[in-house]
């Protein structure tokens, strides 16, 4: 379905060719004077100097063309400005296409393609902490607006599984209880099946084994233990299959909690298999060249107006690193998938690393010249204070303790105001708590740092998750009172108020491309604020359900029908949903 901004501009460069004109100079724009229309032309400004007449002559000639039933106002202004106003009965015709077309007419640009999104970054043995929040909900709702928008999309956790930390590991539960089969490089027999650690106690030993890295014989231990872990020691294996059956399930449960779910649970052990061939291949196209002992790919190019340092692919000590990894896990994801793009979302600290890893998978060809590479960096979630978040002793809050923090709170405000029975409360709850905290999040540009606050972010009131869901409750109220309403036609704006809501219903179809194409999911989110202000405005200045013709009632119902269904929508692509009641 076209964008009524394309429809428009497509009359407007007509009108532009019958009028003798270059169609070229036709291009419409959503008006910068909403007091004075809504859309506006400047074409004929820049037409005057071709045609070497008066830009308001030319205006003139071109709104003598345009059909005059499209607009309730279309004049042209001095200098040469035509100004637009729709008229009731275009916007009808537009919304009853909408209301009746699969995902209310949206082009599925992104069909026949395939987008893997590589989000979370999660570490095994290890809790998720605050800084996992911000990559795992940007990266789920960037994910479900791929999926909107047609294309295949699939969701990568790319866990960190295989790295130092295993080695570390093993050497500190070595040191504890060094008894224990998995050391015993002569034992035979099967490995326990139960594991030698809780989660608690994993959680504490690996904080301990990192804070020895500085300890010489330890962190040399620890190298030896991670590379024969790689090479297939069967203890070092069975210890890491311990780890990762303790670890992934409390991944999983705390990503649960966040309605955050990946199509891909792969890491960087699966994608070792690949760095030998991988390496070798580079090696002998001379791409890889030796380095102070490493072996690295050269990025830099001509252009380049700072310094981009060589890629580095194997470490002088002969180890790989996470460079490595990540040219090894595209190797894996061509050969399984051939996506058309793949999306990462990461702290923007690694802006250099992606833009050395980007290079490299181009100029070896792992790659395809016309796969697109993007990397989403963002950034820093703060306190309210705009200083680093920290817990009262200083260290790192776990994620699942701040979705608790937020999810408490939300709970006093809802048992205290009585918004919902008590057996409703912890459901509805939920809800409104993970809209609280994602839409707080995502309502930030991706790339800068934002405060986080736990109260503004939780009110019923502005610019907050919860003000979005009570204005869908609020629908929804009113639908149900309506009764049967899903068919009911859009009908001509009857007041102001609702032509203001029906012209921004027609923005929701650009605002999802233009959010995909920056990797901007707060423009979703100033798009439904924007929407909830002009339906709470209608319904103040509207008597809807005591309205007595019932023609007019009807498409009330139906206006504000629609308006739901594109609110629920927007909300599902970041990833919440809202509650019957608040």
């Amino acid at each position: 379905m076209e964008k009524i901004l394309d429809i428009i501009t497509a009359k407007m460069q007509q009108a532009f060719a019958d009028a003798g004109y270059d169609a070229a100079f036709g291009r419409v724009t959503v008006s910068n004077r909403p007091d004075l229309c809504e859309y506006q032309c400047n074409g004929a400004l820049s037409a005057a100097k071709q045609y070497k007449c008066a830009p308001i002559q030319i205006a003139n000639a071109v709104v003598a063309q345009l059909d005059a039933a499209d607009y309730d106002l279309v004049e042209a202004v001095m200098p040469g400005f035509i100004n637009l106003k729709l008229s009731g009965a275009f916007l009808q015709n537009y919304l009853e296409a909408m209301r009746t077309a699969p995902d209310f007419g949206t082009e599925k640009i992104g069909a026949g393609r395939t987008c893997v999104v590589d989000y979370g970054g999660a570490n095994v043995a290890k809790p998720l902490h605050i800084g996992h929040l911000r990559p795992a909900i940007i990266g789920e709702a960037l994910k479900r607006l791929y999926n909107f928008l047609g294309y295949n999309t699939i969701g990568d956790i790319h866990l960190g599984d295989w790295g130092l930390q295993m080695g570390l590991i093993i050497v500190e539960l070595q040191e504890r209880h060094p008894e224990l089969p998995y050391f015993d490089p002569d034992f035979s027999g099967e490995y326990p099946k139960e594991p030698p650690f809780t989660l608690s106690e994993l959680e504490e030993i690996y904080p301990t084994a990192s804070s020895k890295k500085t300890d010489p014989v330890f962190a040399e231990k620890a190298h030896i233990a991670t590379y024969e872990l790689q090479q297939g020691r069967p203890g070092y294996r069975a210890i890491w299959n311990h780890i990762m059956g303790i670890s992934l399930p409390d991944l999983h449960r705390v990503y649960d909690s966040l309605d955050v779910h990946y199509e891909k649970w792969l890491g960087e052990s699966d994608a070792d298999p690949y760095i030998p061939a991988m390496v070798a291949d580079l090696k002998n196209r001379g791409l890889a060249v030796e380095s102070n002992g490493a072996l690295v790919i050269p990025v830099a190019e001509e252009t380049d107006k700072k310094d981009i340092p060589p890629c580095i692919l194997v470490k002088s000590d002969g180890s790989a690193i996470y460079a490595t990894t990540d040219l090894a896990t595209m190797v894996q994801r061509m050969q399984d998938w051939a996506p058309d793009k793949m999306l990462y979302i990461t702290d923007k600290r690694q802006n250099l690393h992606f833009e050395q890893v980007f290079r490299a998978a181009k100029k070896s060809g792992i790659v395809n010249a016309e796969t697109e590479l993007e990397h989403v960096g963002h950034g820093t979630m703060n306190g309210a204070d705009g200083k680093p978040f920290k817990t009262r002793d200083g260290g790192v809050l776990r994620l699942e303790h701040l979705i608790k923090d937020m999810t408490d709170f939300v709970r006093t405000k809802v048992v205290e105001n009585k918004i919902v029975s008590d057996d409703e409360v912890e459901s509805t709850t939920a809800k409104i708590a993970l809209a609280a905290l994602k839409y707080g999040d995502l309502s930030n540009q991706p790339t800068k740092d934002y405060n986080f606050d736990l109260e503004r972010f939780a009110a019923f009131e502005g610019n907050t998750g919860p003000y979005i869901l009570y204005t869908i409750v609020r629908i929804k109220s009113i639908l149900a009172k309506y009764g049967a309403w899903e068919n009911l036609p859009m009908a001509a704006p009857a007041n102001p108020y609702a032509k203001d809501l029906m012209l921004a219903i027609t923005k929701f179809s650009p605002t999802l491309e233009n959010a995909l194409r920056t990797s901007s999911p707060n423009l979703i989110c100033a798009y439904i604020y924007e929407l909830a202000g002009c339906v709470n405005k209608f319904y103040h200045e509207t008597r809807i359900l005591g309205e007595e013709n019932e023609s007019l009632k009807a498409g009330y119902v139906s206006l504000i029908g629609l308006a739901k269904n594109i609110l629920e929508t927007c909300i599902h692509i970041l990833g919440f949903s809202a509650p019957e009641k608040m």
